[in-house]
């Protein structure tokens, strides 16, 4: 089981190509754009992160990554 919890602050640390894959160009500029950056651990979902952020626009997002692509902050 992951040493994070939910609500806590994570890193990640990198977006895969394949998350990128097929998203409009203004979400996989969002993901990258917080890539290093602290977000949300929302909890975990068929063994990978639910990570929650705010964009630079405001909007909301939410994305599953596998747990080896987040750290603690």
């Amino acid at each position: 089981m992951s040493e994070f919890r939910p609500g806590d602050r994570v890193i990640l640390t990198s977006a895969p190509a394949s998350l990128l894959r097929g998203l409009p160009k203004e979400d996989q500029k969002a993901i990258r754009s917080m890539v290093g950056q602290p977000v949300t651990l929302a909890g975990f979902s068929y063994g990978q992160a639910e990570l929650e952020f705010i964009d630079a626009q405001g909007d909301d997002h939410t994305i599953w990554v596998e747990t080896a692509l987040i750290r603690a902050a």
